[in-house]
């Protein structure tokens, strides 16, 4: 019963990500005054027509991921009023509508998230946890200990600590600490080469967090999704240095999505049966869902064919050049992106169910 509510909430997880994406073409096509066909729940085959909305006909269908929008025209520049027939402008409009809307959903998701665990505060580093038997731990240091000097150096940020130790490998250092109300000092010696999985000091550095309103978690919603975007373009040249590994950078589909998902919601679980870890309720699954609606609407942004990147490059060149290019190549173009992607689609699918991805 618990695996069929999973597939149920990751039905609904997901679906909801891709109703939103085409919501965003939806919206831009209505303002843009093209005409849309059908407003689909689900995939087809077509189960009922719900109801007809100013030429829309909003219907539900038996494959139940997602949904899709159809506008009028959208293959044929000469269907009048359709979306191939509109002017570049109107299409570049429609086809971004879809990615900012995701990229949009995964801002406001993420401040969902800031607003439940709070903000962190960076000017200010804590020990959260210490390796027995280490440098920290002979020298007496503790978990939630606030580390603010190290020899004559502040330490008003994780990579000004990281710096000043780094800095002194094999020798010793004074930090300066403060433990509630209380100012202490300790000496220890990083090590040079410390045991696989710890540092030199074998401390685990981050930040206190502190609660926020929802405003003020904009600022870092929209940080993290560009933070998000900047690594996800930074990612290819990463693999290529041997920064990532290929096994932490893989492509997943539905399944492996799936399996994301419900780690994801186990954990939330695990939380709720332990109010001791003080987690917010969801958390985990809230934040996944933030990740993916950012994920996709980059995704969709790639100048792949058949992707919405894709057939916005063939709109860049009536833009920059008023020349349009045949309408027929491009179809062709897309056609053949699309059986390429679902061949991909097989062999991630196939990945995903023979190698499953298990998350931190």
């Amino acid at each position: 019963m618990d695996t069929l509510i999973t597939i149920a909430g990751f039905v609904l997880f997901f679906g909801l990500l891709v109703f939103l994406h085409e919501l965003g073409h939806f919206i831009m096509a209505r303002l843009a005054k093209i005409e849309v066909e059908e407003f689909g729940f689900g995939f087809p085959p077509r189960l009922a027509k719900l109801f007809t909305w100013r030429g829309t006909e909003f219907t539900l269908n038996w494959i139940p991921f997602g949904a899709f929008v159809r506008p009028r025209g959208e293959n044929d520049d000469e269907v009048e009023g359709g979306m191939a027939s509109a002017s570049p402008w109107a299409r570049l409009g429609v086809l971004l509508g879809g990615p900012v809307m995701n990229l949009l959903t995964g801002v406001l998701l993420f401040s969902l998230v800031f607003v439940q665990i709070g903000a962190p505060d960076t000017s200010v580093v804590k020990i959260i946890e210490i390796a027995p038997d280490s440098p920290a731990s002979q020298a007496g240091l503790m978990v939630d200990d606030v580390i603010v000097q190290v020899n004559e150096v502040k330490t008003d940020s994780m990579d000004a600590l990281s710096g000043a130790i780094r800095s002194n490998l094999g020798e010793e250092i004074t930090l300066r600490y403060k433990r509630g109300e209380t100012v202490g000092e300790v000496r220890a010696v990083p090590r040079v080469n410390p045991p696989e999985g710890q540092g030199a000091l074998g401390i685990v550095m981050g930040n206190p967090v502190l609660p926020i309103s929802w405003l003020d978690s904009l600022p870092y919603a929209l940080r993290t999704t560009g933070e998000q975007i900047r690594q996800l373009i930074a990612l290819p040249g990463r693999l290529i240095a041997g920064q990532v590994a290929a096994s932490e950078a893989r492509v997943v589909g539905p399944v492996g999505i799936y399996s994301i998902y419900a780690q994801a919601r186990e954990a939330d679980q695990v939380t709720q049966a332990q109010p001791v870890a003080q987690q917010p309720r969801g958390v985990n699954t809230l934040a996944l869902m933030a990740t993916l609606s950012v994920a996709l609407g980059f995704t969709n942004l790639l100048p792949i064919p058949a992707l919405d990147g894709g057939r916005i490059i063939f709109v860049l060149p009536e833009l920059l050049f008023r020349r349009r290019i045949p309408q027929r190549y491009e179809n062709v173009v897309h056609m053949v992106g699309f059986l390429a992607l679902l061949a991909l689609m097989v062999i991630i699918t196939a990945q995903d169910i023979f190698n499953p991805i298990v998350i931190p």
